[in-house]
């Protein structure tokens, strides 16, 4: 059972790395709608400045991974400079991503703490500070597969609290996880999913909320919504997707989408 294979397989998935180098000037990271960051320090000191005036000195070698629009800052010693590679990742789709919304605003975390990315590290600086043909799209692809090392490691250390990614280290509920990402159109009950997890229906339902702050249905109900807009991003009619993702009609789809978003699927396909 791949976990993660949903996730990543349902949407766009792209990174596209804007900068890499030695960084040796203050340089500020505006807000992109529907656009995380997702920074690498391999050398180097990185004071990082948030809006409300506080800041954080980053002394080691650390990712620091903004999974929504974010505006940032980073401060350093102009002499010695920090060296970076810079990305913006977009997820496929502007909002409402059950498994993003449920990351904390900034992730940072000490890359001593992933010694499995130290092979992909040295690879992706060595192309990033090469200038070898087809280098962009190298170091693009290398930093996805960065990100999904990320996600593992999230998961696996159990980094978030309340959360998806919470359910998803979890050894019943990531069975029930895994279902209802893999199989949207399926008329899912609660006894349906403990069933998948192996658990009583009261069980699941209460384990269920205390590990990812939801309700089972719920959950469901916001995949498939942000499935919904993934597809309408394609151009899918609504009927289609309707059939797609779960709903009878093309009328429970909107009323869904309305009570999720609170904008119909007509204004949502604008916005994304």
């Amino acid at each position: 059972m791949d976990i993660l294979a949903p996730l990543f397989s349902r949407f766009n998935l792209s990174a596209s790395v804007f900068y890499s180098g030695l960084l040796c000037q203050s340089t500020p990271f505006a807000p992109q709608p529907g656009l995380g960051y997702l920074h690498v320090l391999r050398e180097g000191t990185v004071t990082v400045a948030a809006p409300d005036g506080t800041s954080q000195d980053i002394t080691e070698p650390s990712l620091l991974f903004y999974p929504r629009p974010c505006a940032h800052q980073f401060n350093v010693d102009t002499q010695r400079g920090a060296k970076l590679v810079c990305a913006m990742i977009d997820f496929g789709v502007s909002a409402g991503n059950p498994v993003i919304s449920t990351l904390p605003d900034a992730l940072i975390i000490r890359l001593s703490d992933m010694p499995e990315a130290d092979p992909l590290l040295t690879l992706m600086f060595a192309e990033a500070f090469a200038e070898a043909p087809g280098r962009q799209v190298a170091i693009d692809r290398l930093m996805e597969y960065f990100l999904i090392l990320l996600f593992r490691h999230v998961i696996n250390a159990k980094l978030v609290g309340a959360s998806v990614l919470a359910g998803l280290a979890d050894p019943r509920l990531k069975k029930a996880l895994f279902a209802m990402h893999e199989r949207p159109e399926f008329d899912w009950t609660i006894e349906k999913l403990a069933n998948q997890a192996g658990m009583s229906r009261a069980r699941f339902s209460a384990h269920f909320r205390e590990t990812t702050g939801m309700t089972p249905m719920g959950y469901l109900t916001e995949w498939r919504i942000c499935l919904a807009q993934t597809l309408l991003k394609k151009g899918k009619s609504l009927k289609l997707i309707a059939s797609t993702v779960g709903y009878a009609s093309a009328i429970g789809l909107r009323r869904a989408f309305v009570r999720c978003t609170g904008m119909s699927p007509g204004v949502v396909s604008r916005k994304i």
